[in-house]
């Protein structure tokens, strides 16, 4: 369809006239002589045109209100971040001033690698991923480099990611050699047609989109192979209550109103036998739906799974026998970091840009 606009008609003195006419292609003479609309309107003074002018332009700005209004009604350019790096027994007057501000600082950084993704317009899947990949590489955490050892004395990883936008998501577990198992998560979320990878074939996958490999003596540190060097607990050393379960998760809230949640661990000390722990485990330790939240949870995972921790409360996972704790966030931007033990490594930035790092419970914070 064109539109042809013709300008000083003859039958007008008074001066130009502006009309607009869907022709399809047709001449605007053969317009003129068998429109009789043509011919009445060109017998009108253009004082008429012009008001009628004015009349149409108002009545498309009302036409297309509604249309402007709706468009309000969508996402917000508001967006949040909340990440966690385990739970667990910890307490203000054991922590060294040292160590409490080597992980408050590592906190911040992971929480501002993911913020500026979203602050530059990125998605919430790549403000978790970045958020994590930061705290994988950060030997304070058991997550990649870093991680707990098996009874067997190797390392092995389990993580996460899933998409609140299409409730898509990629989890692998007991990979030894993935520099990154956040990545890997994302990749077979993203590359493969199935949800979940495990040892041998999730490194398979992993070699096979080029993802960096590294050998398993990369993720033990010299801290955890001389903290670890006794014999393995029986039952393992999760059960102890002062473990430390340094899981690390995040939850992000973009410009366009997704939501994206990721988790990345270790698992527990001295596990035996394969064990899988609630960490990949979508519904458990890892989800995301935009119709209701994000979450990543940390802590006995044997619980969690039993419990489905992401769409339980804390006090119902007590319950069970468990401990731990969550970090979660809605499509409002509404945060909560509930947790059952001593303290959580937690940090956030709310929609309205307030940040918080923090470690213990609300009253050893104050």
């Amino acid at each position: 369809m064109r539109v042809s606009i013709r300008r000083g008609v003859g039958r007008n003195p008074g001066g130009d006239s502006l009309f607009c006419f869907p022709i399809y292609g047709a001449p605007a003479q053969i317009i003129q002589h068998t429109c009789p609309l043509y011919t009445t309107m060109c017998d009108v003074p253009v004082r008429v045109h012009r008001a009628l002018l004015i009349v149409g332009t108002l009545l498309g700005w009302v036409c297309l209100l509604p249309v402007t209004v709706q468009g309000q009604d969508g996402p917000s350019s508001e967006t949040a971040l909340v990440i966690h790096g385990g739970a667990g027994s910890l307490s203000a007057d054991e922590m060294s001033d040292d160590r409490e501000e080597a992980y408050r600082s590592a906190l911040r950084t992971a929480l501002q690698e993911g913020n500026a993704v979203l602050r530059d317009g990125g998605s919430a899947l790549d403000a978790v991923q970045a958020a994590i990949t930061t705290m994988e590489a950060d030997t304070l955490f058991n997550a990649a480099r870093g991680a707990v050892r098996t009874s067997e004395g190797a390392v092995e990883l389990d993580a996460a990611i899933m998409d609140g936008a299409t409730r898509n998501a990629g989890a692998l577990t007991g990979v030894q050699t993935v520099k990154h198992p956040i990545r890997l998560a994302r990749a077979i979320m993203e590359d493969s047609y199935h949800v979940m990878f495990a040892q041998e074939g999730a490194e398979a996958f992993a070699e096979q989109q080029g993802l960096e490999l590294v050998e398993n003596e990369y993720f033990i540190t010299a801290a955890r192979r001389s903290g670890e060097e006794k014999a393995p607990a029986d039952p393992p050393a999760a059960q102890e209550e002062d473990e430390k379960y340094g899981t690390v998760g995040a939850v992000a809230l973009d410009a366009a109103g997704n939501l994206a949640a990721g988790t990345s661990t270790g698992g527990i000390s001295d596990k035996e036998f394969g064990r899988v722990g609630d960490s990949p485990i979508v519904g458990a330790g890892t989800y995301a739906h935009n119709a209701s939240c994000a979450v990543s949870a940390t802590g006995q995972g044997e619980f969690f799974i039993r419990g489905e921790a992401a769409q339980r409360t804390i006090d119902e996972i007590e319950e069970l026998g468990g401990v731990g704790g969550v970090i979660a966030l809605d499509r409002d931007g509404n945060i909560a970091t509930p947790f059952s033990t001593g303290g959580m490594f937690r940090a956030y930035v709310a929609p309205d840009g307030t940040t918080s790092v923090r470690i213990f419970d609300a009253a050893a914070e104050e």
